[in-house]
Order: structure tokens, then sequence, then C-alpha cells
């Protein structure tokens, strides 16, 4: 499991006011989105029309972290903060551990998709607390005391926001995001006092672990730490009332073709190609596309009309960008990798234009 370092949660219980929770609530985001590069290339790098069950899988919990995202920057705007994210520094420089980690939590890097990246990594993002032991999934582990834990980190969230109570909520309504085109109304909706604040942490910590006597979250589907087990097991999990849990990976197959990954070398940088070359320029273009989608996400919080969809309409240009790089081979002929990096200034070599400058970010939201 990810450990929090325990200060940020005695922080969060510490807070005297909305304001004292700005900057705790900026880390949620943060590490919503640290998710989604590894998740994107893991999915990225399964060729199309190959492993399929295991590219749905994959891109749904990917999809799943820009909704978790989405509702931690709503529950920011709905607190009177501003969600930081067109920033150089709100991308992780991978391989590294997540926000709010301590150092000898799980580190985390881009890398293309294999069982043991899943098992290794994927898994231990989305682990629980206490994970349920279901037949062929893995055996609880015992809690470190010493360090706190995502789920123990957003209770305090909710618990200070019950206790700040709905006086809290002094943001502009008409800022919150919705986008029916992409999240029905009972997974994204306006946050507007401790109600929905509450309703809107519980979903993200559910979709992400379940819950205490379920594997499933609240739309009957496996949380995304047994989902990613499916793929480890290579089975389905399914209801099985021959087992005292109740669940077991003895569903249909979700089989595995390694021949079906691009091999793309681990945590790629831009500098690694020479310029002028092509692998240099799709690598570019590629990291041009992800700039944009973090200055769209931008302008979405800062209450640009359109909802999600022009952020999450460019994730289908980045995918495409994405195959175009993998089949580039690079100079030592291997796929161009994918350098997720916000570079607000990048000219590609070849003439690309230059991606437009995001909202300017004060200091004092630093």
């Amino acid at each position: 499991m990810l450990a929090v370092d325990r200060t940020l949660v005695s922080g969060v219980r510490d807070a005297a006011g909305r304001a004292d929770l700005h900057r705790f609530v900026q880390l949620a985001i943060e590490l919503e989105h640290s998710t989604v590069p590894p998740y994107l290339t893991a999915y990225y790098t399964l060729r199309p029309a190959t492993n399929e069950g295991i590219a749905a899988a994959v891109r749904g919990v990917a999809v799943e972290e820009m909704l978790h995202l989405t509702i931690a920057a709503n529950l920011l705007v709905a607190l009177g903060g501003r969600p930081r994210i067109a920033a150089p520094d709100f991308v992780p420089d991978y391989p590294t551990v997540l926000p709010m980690n301590v150092g000898h939590s799980v580190v985390v890097g881009l890398a293309p998709y294999s069982r043991e990246l899943v098992r290794d990594v994927f898994m231990r993002i989305e682990e629980p607390e206490l994970p349920l032991h279901l037949p062929g999934g893995s055996a609880d582990r015992a809690a470190d005391p010493e360090f706190a834990t995502i789920g123990e980190f957003y209770a305090a969230l909710r618990d200070k926001l019950t206790e700040l109570g709905d006086s809290a909520f002094v943001g502009d309504p008409t800022r919150q995001v919705v986008d029916r085109d992409w999240f029905p109304p009972d997974q994204l909706f306006p946050i507007r006092d401790v109600a929905t604040a509450v309703t809107a942490l519980e979903l993200i910590a559910e979709e992400g672990e379940g819950t205490s006597s379920s594997p499933l979250d609240r739309e009957g589907e496996p949380a995304h730490y047994y989902r990613f087990a499916e793929l480890v097991h290579g089975r389905r999990l399914v209801t099985d009332p021959s087992v005292p849990q109740g669940f077991s990976y003895t569903g249909a197959p979700v089989p595995f073709d390694p021949e079906g990954v691009w091999p793309m070398p681990p945590d790629p940088r831009l500098e690694a190609h020479p310029p002028g070359s092509r692998s240099r320029f799709v690598a570019e273009r590629f990291t041009d596309c992800y700039t944009r989608l973090l200055q769209a996400l931008q302008l979405t919080f800062d209450g640009a009309r359109g909802g999600l969809r022009p952020a999450l309409g460019l994730m289908f240009e980045l995918r495409l960008l994405a195959q175009d790089a993998l089949a580039t081979p690079d100079a030592d002929g291997r796929p161009t990798g994918l350098c997720f990096r916000y570079c607000p200034t990048l000219r590609t070599t070849q003439g690309h234009a230059p991606v437009l400058s995001g909202p300017a970010v004060t200091p004092a939201e630093r």
C-alpha cells in the first residue's frame, strides 16, 4: 500500500478553517493525477486489437483517476481555492514516489504493460489498508502504524469537512465541473456542502479500494485493486457462494499475449532523441498534446465553459500520438518512448506550432 506521512493526516485534523485545507486538497489532486501517466503508458503500449480485455481494464482505471482528479478539484473550488494543474512541477519526474508518499513507499515509473508491473506497482498503488483475502488473491497485510494510508487521509478530510460544516463551502457554484457526456450524475456532481463532499470522497475511496466487506464499488464493478488483481490472475472476479468470502478469481479468462506489447524503454526522456530526428519529432508531439491536456484542465477549473469535453477529447489525440511514437524507432531501433512532461514553450524541431502558455500561477498558489 502507499504509505502517507502522518503529518499530512494530522495537518488535516488540525485545520482551523477551510483555507487551511487548500494545500491538502491540492495534494490530493496531484496524487490522483500522478497515477494517470503510468496507467496510460501501460495502456498505450498494448498494441491495437491485441489484449483487448486488459486494455479495457487499464483504460477504465485511468479514466476513473481522471474522475477522481476532477472530484478533488471541484472540492478545492468549493472551498474557495484554485486547483493548480498547468505547472511543470505538477507532473512527477518519473521514476519517483507519488505525492504524499514517504520515501520507503513504492517507486512508480513509466513502463510498458506487464503482469509484473500490475502486480508490483499498480496493485500497491491501489491497495487498501486491509485488502480482502479472496481465493487466488493477495493475503491481508498488517498496516504499518508508523505511517498513515491514503484511505486514512481521505477519512480525515471527510471528518474535518463535517466538523467545519456547510459554511466552509464558499466557492462559486458555477465553477463546479460536471460533464454528462463523460460521467453520469451519480459519479460527477457539484460539490456545494458537507453532504455532497462526503459522498464524492467516499466514491473516490470505494472505486480505488472497494469497501471493508466487498471488493466491488458502488456501481457493482471490482474496485481498482481487485480489477488489477484480475489481470494478474488471468481470471475475472466473480461471486462464488462456495467460498466464505463470496468472491473468487474463477471467472472468464483474461488472456495476455506478451507479443502484443510495444517494448518501450522505461522512463523515457526527450533529451534521449537527437534534435531533428524523427523520434524527437514524434516524442515532442506527444509531450505537446499532454501539455495541452493539462492546460485544458486548468482552464476548465478556472471557469471556462465546455466542461471536461476539451480536456478529455485531447486524451483521444494523445492515444493516436502515442501509437505514432511507439511505431517510430529511435536511434537504437527501439520504439520511441512516451514522455509525460509539462512543456508550455515546446517547439518541435520540424516546425510544429508552439503550445500556448497556460493560465498564470501566482506565487501564493504555489
